[in-house]
């Protein structure tokens, strides 16, 4: 659905973006993350027909961005961080409004309000003036605005920045929901919001790609070995040495967790799953196995780690 291909954008000597690459398949969504000047911003609004790159070129829906810039934009939406809303009517007034302007006829746009308004959750307010809606409820509107003439792209800048936690939820929820019938890049620095509803992530850094994949894959990728987690009760250097002598068990540490079964973070070789035989080395002793899990670095840790590294690679 969207091919981004050697993208970059020069402004005089400084490089914004720099050889940007990726795909984006149909129905998916995908995160798109980077932290302040790393070209995130640039790269959407390249995407978006807003502006033109230096070289390279960006596929939306089978049309060139730049070539067949308004068959492309007609196939996009695109909901900024601030959402531009009329205050002074109410979310069914100015949903007629847009469809006006994009053309559509009264019957079908009559049926078109309706959907967005009961998929985005607002129809308990559609009616009311927007001045009077709380952000959460103003961000849905324009997440219904952009929904209207059913975009096979739909670009999200930061959707729920400066959202409470229940409209955080709220809007993630839609979100996740458009999954399969449109293809959604979604721009964002709530790394949790990654992980709960993308598919995959493009992490870019200096205008530069410095990763793409699954949350769940870089999360793996960057710990480098798999960690299991134990609550155990029983002498703690017996279960420290009973651990450590099993196979594939690189190194044992130990915390507490405020009751008497401290946690035994096992760090094991990539892809040993010890979980039978760590759960078994100590039910055979007698010792009180209370709980096993698998631990991973987090997707904070692994941001951190790509954005700060002396040579990023894609």
């Amino acid at each position: 659905m969207i091919i981004v291909d050697q993208l970059t954008k020069h402004y005089g000597p400084f490089v914004a973006v720099d050889d940007v690459s990726f795909e984006v398949a149909k129905g998916e969504i995908l995160g798109f993350l980077g932290p302040n000047g790393a070209g995130k911003t640039t790269t959407m609004r390249i995407l978006t027909g807003y502006m033109p790159p230096t070289s390279g070129r960006a596929i939306v829906a089978g049309f060139d961005v730049f070539k067949d810039s308004l068959e492309a934009r007609r196939h996009i939406s695109y909901l900024p961080e601030t959402v531009p809303l009329y205050t002074d009517m109410s979310p069914r007034n100015y949903l007629h409004f847009v469809g006006k302007i994009r053309g559509m006829d009264g019957s079908a746009r009559r049926s078109r309000i309706d959907d967005v308004a009961e998929k985005c959750r607002i129809t308990e307010f559609i009616d009311r003036l927007i001045g009077k809606l709380s952000k959460g409820q103003r961000q849905r509107v324009g997440l219904a605005q952009a929904l209207l003439p059913n975009p096979d792209v739909l670009v999200l800048d930061e959707p729920t920045i400066g959202l409470d936690p229940r409209q955080i939820v709220e809007t993630r929820h839609v979100i996740k929901n458009l999954r399969g019938e449109h293809t959604v890049i979604l721009s964002t620095h709530i790394l949790p919001e990654v992980s709960m509803t993308c598919d995959r992530v493009v992490i870019i850094d200096r205008g530069k790609v410095v990763a793409i994949d699954t949350p769940e894959n870089l999360q793996r990728r960057m710990a480098g070995s798999d960690t299991i987690e134990m609550e155990i009760r029983g002498p703690e250097e017996a279960v420290l040495a009973a651990l450590n002598s099993l196979p594939k068990v690189i190194g044992v540490r130990t915390r507490s967790n405020g009751a008497d079964a401290p946690v035994y973070s096992v760090e094991c070789e990539r892809d040993a799953d010890l979980r039978e035989a760590l759960a078994s080395t100590v039910v055979q002793r007698g010792w009180g196995l209370r709980g096993l899990r698998p631990a991973s670095v987090s997707l904070e840790d692994v941001f951190v780690q790509l954005v700060t590294s002396e040579a990023p690679a894609a």
